[in-house]
Parts: C-alpha cells; structure tokens; sequence
C-alpha cells in the first residue's frame, strides 16, 4: 500500500505545475493534499478510480484539506469537536477495516507567534482525538505538521531557536506524541539522515541549495512498525513551496 501527503499550497495552482502527472504516476492508493485554498466547485477533478472527500474553510482561498482514496472508507469526519477547526478545514479522518487515516493542516502559529497559543491548544485537543482513536484501531496520522522536531529536521536550527515552527512548546507537542505510542516514520528508517527536508522558502535559490525544513510527517501507531516498509520524501517533485511524501507499507494486514 502506497500512501501520499502533499501541501500543494493551492491545488488549482499546482495541477497548472504538474500536480496531476505526479498523481498519475505514484498511483498511490490513498493520496492527502493540504492546504487546497478553495471552495466547492472550484475544481473538478477527474480522478478515475478514486473516492473523493473534500473539507474546504469558510475563508475564501485559504487552508482546507482532501482526500482521494480507491478503497472506500468505512465513515469519514471532518473536525476534532471544535468550530474553529470546522471553519478552517484543516482536518478529514477516514475509517477503514483496521485502521484510521488522519489527514491534518497544523495551523502555523505565524512568525510573530501571535497565534501559538491557539496551535497549542489545536495540538492538545488533536493530541486526545489520535490517542481515542488509537484504542479503537491504529493510526495513520499524516500532513503538513507545521514543525520541525529536531535540529536534524531543518537546516539552520541554530537561528531559528524559537521562531514559529521550532519554538520549544510546538517541538514539546511533537515530543509528546512520539512518546505516547507513535512512530515518527521517516526517523524510524532513517534516525540520523540529515539535509531530507520538505518546505523551502519561495526566495531565490533557497531550494536549490536545499535550505530547507522537514514540517510535512506520516506518523503511526507503533504497533503497526513490522508493517512499515519506506518512508520518503520527493524532494525532486515540484509544484509546491512543500514536496511530497510517502508511505509504503504491508497491506495483508490493513483493510
């Protein structure tokens, strides 16, 4: 089973840079995009084979998240149990067989931190929906996380010590939930890799020279580890200000 998550950073804009070659190619069997920036009707995508679950924000051309999937999933939510993440669109879980897959935007706490508070908040709430849900099946929690966990996971972690997205209270939600009975997947394979990042700012040649940050995560259950085969990161797709990732893992045994 082949799994993909995307920050496209405006879908409509992305499959203008090539977003539905990747698709086709990957043919992936579960593929979650981030941060679509629009509303119903606004695309129509032809997507032959796949199911498709959309949560759009209230906002126009903002945040938002969907899903394409071949397998149709037992049932499909859209929030945690908050209004505000009803309005901004930034979470859809689908329910197979044996397993849960948790498709998340992380509200970026914003680069004066105006809005850590509320990213904190966003994070305990989410933090007991994925244990909740983890006692009724294990968990494929994946998307634009909007951290990075370690020094490994960006490149220059020595000035960007508290900034938005490596400040210790948005590291120490991470760290929680790693030690909670989740699997960081990519570190799991790959503990000490270092310049494998997936976010690079828009300025002139910053990705080129990969000056970048890993915020984007497939993150399980770790009871699901011996099912786990690769975790990658498709620096080499473009298209986004994000490249995506993926996850392959055994299939007997999921639904």
């Amino acid at each position: 089973m082949k799994i993909v998550s995307w920050n496209v950073n405006g879908l409509r804009a992305c499959v203008r840079k090539g977003f539905l070659d990747y698709f086709h190619k990957v043919d992936a069997d579960i593929f979650c995009v981030q941060e679509i920036k629009l509303q119903d009707g606004q695309i129509n995508l032809e997507l032959e084979g796949y199911h498709q679950y959309w949560n759009y924000a209230e906002r126009k051309g903002y945040s938002g998240t969907a899903v394409f999937t071949k397998q149709k999933p037992l049932s499909v939510t859209y929030s945690v149990g908050t209004k505000e993440t009803e309005k901004e669109g930034r979470i859809i879980t689908l329910e197979f067989d044996t397993f849960y897959l948790v498709n998340v935007y992380t509200p970026n706490s914003k680069r004066d931190l105006t809005r850590l508070d509320y990213r904190l908040e966003w994070e305990d709430e989410l933090y007991h929906y994925l244990k909740q849900l983890d006692e009724k099946k294990p968990i494929i929690y994946c998307g634009d996380l909007n951290v990075a966990h370690q020094e490994i996971d960006l490149k220059n972690h020595k000035t960007n010590h508290g900034n938005s997205g490596f400040t210790t209270e948005e590291r120490g939600k991470m760290t929680r939930l790693l030690d909670s009975g989740f699997i960081d997947t990519l570190r799991y394979f790959y503990p000490d890799k270092d310049d494998i990042y997936t976010w690079w700012s828009y300025m002139k040649t910053i990705r080129e020279r990969n000056i970048g940050w890993r915020i984007d995560y497939f993150i399980v259950s770790e009871r699901m580890k011996d099912l786990l085969i690769d975790s990658h990161v498709r620096s080499d797709i473009l298209g986004s200000d994000h490249c995506p990732i993926m996850l392959e893992i055994k299939s007997s045994n999921l639904g």
